[in-house]
């Protein structure tokens, strides 16, 4: 695959869909009623989500809701769009409020200039993530900011889980009834400041607090489930356990 092509997978588990983009992953999740997605990776990621969609049989108007799992500008991208373009709500972290309507503006645990130098694996991560469209990211206002633990009333009934720590805000989506958790970029099995794979934190350059971050990590252990779908990097089918497990064993770069 091209480092800024699109890459689509269909049921990565049964009814959960991967969007890949500039090494930036969302979901689209089937259920009763329609369908929830999860995460917006960057503006020109919905073309390739709309492409889903259709090969599922489906359109925009089967879109019941759109649940970001932090603010930052590589999971918000098309959010406005499908807000303004398509009366899609969008449910997403309180906590995140600020950075979501504006994207770029957060403070990590370490300058971001610092890794590309001293990691250059990232670089054609990053790179990629540029190409896709990651340096004209808009903001937005939520139709709903979530606070605490949360069922939503959506296709799949998403579980938002608080595991804070990458963000204030950070969310996990626990998809019971598929046996899998979305963990946005509160676990990664691909980190784009250091280029390493593997189950992980990202690294600090993006990491608001990561003694938080690994703390969190209990979070999504707990769910016990089998499939771990991250925000960067390859589906993790060992169970949530396990990735835990070599993501405190990796640490925070």
């Amino acid at each position: 695959m091209h480092p800024a092509s699109v890459e689509t997978r269909r049921d990565v588990v049964p009814g959960v869909h991967l969007i890949s983009h500039g090494h930036t992953n969302c979901y689209v999740v089937e259920g009763e009623g329609g369908v929830t997605l999860v995460d917006a990776a960057f503006p020109a990621t919905w073309a390739a989500v709309r492409q889903c969609l259709a090969d599922l049989g489906r359109s925009a108007c089967d879109v019941r809701g759109l649940v970001i799992t932090h603010g930052h500008f590589d999971h918000v991208g098309f959010a406005r769009k499908l807000q303004r373009c398509y009366g899609v709500e969008v449910w997403a972290p309180a906590a995140d409020e600020h950075i979501l309507a504006h994207p770029y503006r957060y403070r990590p645990a370490r300058p971001r200039l610092a890794y590309p130098v001293t990691h250059p694996r990232s670089w054609p991560v990053l790179g990629s993530m540029v190409r896709a469209g990651a340096l004209r990211v808009p903001g937005l206002q939520p139709d709903h900011l979530v606070r605490g633990r949360t069922v939503l009333d959506l296709p799949g009934r998403p579980e938002l889980v608080p595991a804070p720590g990458h963000t204030d805000g950070e969310y996990v989506v626990h998809l019971p009834d598929h046996g899998a958790v979305l963990t946005g970029d509160a676990l990664v099995t691909l980190d784009p400041y250091t280029g390493r794979r593997g189950p992980r934190v990202v690294a600090r350059e993006a990491t608001n607090d990561p003694g938080v971050a690994i703390d969190s990590l209990e979070a999504i252990a707990v769910l016990d489930v089998p499939a771990v779908l991250t925000g960067h990097g390859e589906p993790w089918l060992q169970g949530s356990r396990s990735a835990v497990d070599a993501a405190r064993l990796a640490g925070v770069a």
